[in-house]
């Protein structure tokens, strides 16, 4: 109820106005109590003060009268005016000395109290021990009477003057402006009410509008600029308000942007990001962590779950910034190398984690060391024969037959025009490799190459008992590429159906063209490609068969450079479905070359 700033405004006028008339009611009550009590004194004073002895002096002759009683009496009467007798209110009394008994007076005995009062008992004790100055005068303003009494002696007899007031007056003044106190209070609290609410409108008016503000701010609008209607503390805190709504429009707005920045580079970043919290929940991961994982990434997932191996949490909280830690795991097929470092030294901070991809490179190191023992083997392999016929021609001195010392020379001949091969076919893969080997283009006919290289190749087959037959080709159109290398690939695909095809075998080469590439296509019904082999063909110095491949005189990198030669046109080359023994292999060409192509025209 009293939570609203309008009542709260209301409430503390009301108590401040209550207050205010409480204090003033109670100062007015005592203050004229204390008015009323010091007069009442001031004329007793006034009439039976030091000084004013002739007025007592003439109490105490005629107090030794016979009829003491009713002359001062008389005498009283005389001073009434001064003393303040209304007859009503206040009253005098002429009583015994010794016993306090009425006697004589303004007022019959009924108007007396019923006790005697402190300043009664005062004088009689003064008259006990003739004192003249034993006069009862003290105030009480609690009593509900004001008095005073005074001993007269004369000659034997001893009369106390008693003067009572029994505070009517007082009363009556005193419920008079109880009852005016309580008409302000009133009126007071009607316009503490409307002043209140005046007030409080003036005040909560600026801070509803702030509140509305900041609610608006709260949901995401800062477009809306509150109107500074004064210039005091609340058209202050309005304008401050205005400015902090733009910086903090201003920060945000960074905010936001580094976080689409963040977001942008967590989404599209190669390496996976994954994040936890404190309590090894995690809190963030980014698509390129599920791929490499292999696994999906939820909520759920703990840290001790997807990394618990590789470093234990609590130890990953324990190090300090900028020390971070690193590690290698397997996430099936995939090798990952794992970076972990601490991102918040504070208790609430988490682990952040780094993956990165190392499968190509470990394969690639794989394939490098293969490649160095496969060239290092290809090359002892002849090296050795060599070797070894040369040391026979050597230590024969002589005495080997010529014809046998000629079959020597032409193996030693035959091993060395091999690791020619090996070293030109290495060089012409280098060059593809760097790409220095620029392609001389020029437009030629697709179907004059097909046939060119079946011409030359017919001689090797026959000399085999191979069926060579080639396909219709007089649909084939112009074609733009290195003419010289697409024919070396040709002469490669079908010198390799030619070694590897038992004599006696059957070879056709096919070709068509489609809506904007041609192709080629050798088959034979030859040894074959296992299953398990058919996507390793295309490896350097890899063989199927490398017994008879070297017996054929292969390097084993024919394929290779093949299919160097025809991705340098923006072609394929690849296994080709095949039915029954043999091998099927296929070469696609477009029909003209991109831009991107860096070559030299013919």
């Amino acid at each position: 109820m009293f939570r609203s700033l309008h009542m709260k405004l209301t409430l503390i006028l009301l108590l401040l106005i209550t207050s205010l008339m409480a204090v003033v009611g109670a100062f007015l009550t005592i203050n004229v109590s204390s008015f009323f009590t010091n007069t009442f004194y001031q004329q007793i004073d006034s009439v039976f003060g030091a000084d004013q002895r002739e007025f007592v002096a003439s109490l105490r002759g005629e107090a030794a009268q016979e009829d003491g009683a009713a002359r001062i009496r008389d005498m009283l009467e005389l001073t009434a005016g001064k003393l303040g007798i209304d007859y009503r209110t206040r009253n005098y009394f002429v009583l015994d000395g010794e016993t306090g008994a009425y006697l004589n007076g303004s007022a019959d005995e009924s108007a007396m109290p019923r006790e005697q009062s402190p300043n009664l008992l005062t004088a009689r004790n003064a008259v006990l021990r003739r004192d003249e100055l034993g006069i009862g005068d003290v105030s009480d303003i609690t009593a509900d009477y004001m008095d005073a009494a005074i001993p007269i002696f004369g000659g034997g007899n001893a009369f106390i003057i008693y003067i009572l007031d029994n505070r009517d007056t007082v009363s009556g003044l005193n419920e008079q402006l109880f009852v005016i106190i309580m008409q302000a209070l009133v009126i007071g609290l009607l316009i503490s009410v409307l002043l209140s609410f005046l007030l409080s409108k003036t005040m909560v008016g600026p801070i509803e509008k702030l509140t509305a503000g900041a609610e608006k701010m709260a949901s995401g609008d800062f477009g809306s600029a509150l109107p500074v209607e004064s210039t005091d503390e609340i058209g202050i805190l309005t304008g401050t308000f205005n400015e902090m709504a733009g910086v903090l429009q201003a920060t945000l707005a960074a905010v936001e942007n580094e976080r689409n920045k963040l977001d942008t580079l967590f989404l599209h970043m190669t390496d996976g990001v994954v994040a936890f919290s404190h309590e090894g929940k995690l809190i963030h991961c980014n698509p390129a962590a599920n791929d490499m994982l292999q696994r999906p990434v939820g909520p759920e997932c703990s840290y001790d779950e997807l990394f618990g191996a590789v470093y234990p949490f609590r130890e990953m909280l324990a190090l300090q910034r900028p020390n971070f830690a690193e590690g290698e795991m397997e996430a099936g097929e995939k090798t990952l190398e794992v970076y972990l470092a601490p991102f918040s030294d504070r208790e609430r901070g988490g682990v952040l984690i780094v993956l990165h991809d190392v499968t190509e490179q470990h394969r690639n190191e794989e394939r490098r060391k293969e490649f160095v023992a496969n060239v290092s083997h290809e090359l002892r392999t002849p090296l050795t024969n060599v070797r070894t016929y040369a040391e026979t021609l050597r230590d024969a001195e002589g005495d080997i037959p010529q014809p046998t010392a000629n079959s020597f020379l032409d193996i030693i001949i035959t091993e060395t025009d091999r690791m020619t091969h090996i070293v030109q076919d290495l060089l012409t893969l280098s060059r593809l490799d760097r790409g220095d080997a620029e392609l001389v283009l020029s437009r030629f006919p697709f179907a004059e190459a097909i046939r060119s290289v079946v011409r030359s190749s017919a001689l090797s087959a026959r000399q085999r008992g191979h069926e060579l037959t080639c396909g219709d080709l007089s649909h084939l159109p112009l074609i733009v590429g290195d003419r010289s290398r697409l024919e070396q690939v040709m002469v490669n695909i079908l010198g390799n159906a030619i070694k590897y095809t038992p004599d006696g075998g059957r070879i056709r080469v096919l070709a068509g063209c489609e809506e904007d590439s041609v192709w080629m296509e050798v088959w034979d019904n030859g040894i074959g490609i296992p299953e398990k082999d058919r996507e390793r063909i295309f490896d350097r110095f890899y063989r199927v068969d490398k017994a008879r491949s070297r017996e054929s005189g292969g390097t084993g990198l024919g394929l290779s450079i093949a299919r160097e030669i025809v991705q340098r046109h923006h072609g394929v080359i690849a296994l080709a479905p095949h039915e029954g023994p043999g091998t099927s292999i296929r070469m696609t060409l477009p029909i003209a070359q991109g831009r991107g192509c860096r070559t030299t025209e013919d």
